[in-house]
């Protein structure tokens, strides 16, 4: 298993997303917060502000919190104002990871970030140094069950560049300056996706296994447990029978 979207299948035979679901709703309100900071409350006009209310619908996050977020953005309510920045360094068997995170603490998030990344044998590089190892692209996936050559030819008529079989999932990868249009036109043509979001992909992938891998899963669950961090992209490789083994 590999990527990003591989890692969300991991998370999800761990059965971890329902337990961290009020973190989850942490990370996006964060998310909508600033997004409406920078680029105003109207997700017509705002197109980060777009995905971001995208994601809390997938996640049932209710109205209030939402409409909440969006006012402590631009100022009708009072709010905190974060820090957004990106953190790249590396994970056992030389793992390259980018750790994105939004803080109204710096000093607070260096420190923690750097803690988990020593106790899970890793550690922080200087900026720049793993980040040329991934791309940032528009992905939208799809479970395996819908027909493949539809979401094909749906993918190529809104100008996807590329449409991926992961195996758990179907993948349709965009440019990032493509994505909203991509995404809505699969959703117009009937095809309900699964995750929509905009997302760094690995151009090479390092395989793990045994302690290692299980390793590298405890660092990838520490980072995102921490509510500062908004997103943690690797670029491991575990296979299934590793996973197997690691999971019993």
């Amino acid at each position: 298993m590999a990527g990003h979207s591989k890692w969300a299948n991991i998370k999800h035979r761990k059965g971890a997303q329902d337990a961290k679901r009020g973190k989850i709703f942490t990370k996006i309100i964060k998310e909508i917060t600033v997004a409406a900071r920078l680029g105003g409350g109207d997700p017509d006009t705002n197109p980060r502000l777009r995905t971001a209310l995208d994601k809390a619908k997938q996640a049932n996050m209710p109205k209030d919190n939402i409409d909440r977020a969006i006012k402590k953005g631009t100022g009708d309510l009072d709010g905190v104002n974060y820090e957004e920045g990106v953190f790249e360094g590396y994970g056992p068997g030389g793992v390259a990871l980018i750790v994105e995170f939004l803080t109204d603490n710096r000093t607070r998030t260096v420190a923690d970030v750097r803690h988990i990344f020593s106790k899970y044998g890793g550690n922080l590089g200087v900026s720049g140094s793993v980040s040329f190892l991934f791309e940032r692209k528009g992905v939208v996936s799809f479970k395996t069950e819908l027909d493949f050559d539809r979401i094909f030819d749906a993918a190529l008529e809104a100008g996807a560049e590329d449409v991926k079989d992961e195996g758990d999932t179907y993948e349709v990868i965009s440019d990032p300056a493509d994505f909203i249009e991509v995404r809505d036109h699969l959703h117009e043509a009937g095809l309900e996706y699964e995750t929509a979001e905009v997302a760094m992909i690995a151009a090479t992938l390092t395989p793990l296994e045994d302690k290692q891998a299980e390793t590298m899963l405890k660092l990838m669950d520490a980072l995102e447990d921490n509510d500062d961090v908004q997103n943690v992209y690797a670029n491991f490789d575990i296979s299934d029978e590793e996973l197997a083994k690691i999971m019993d």
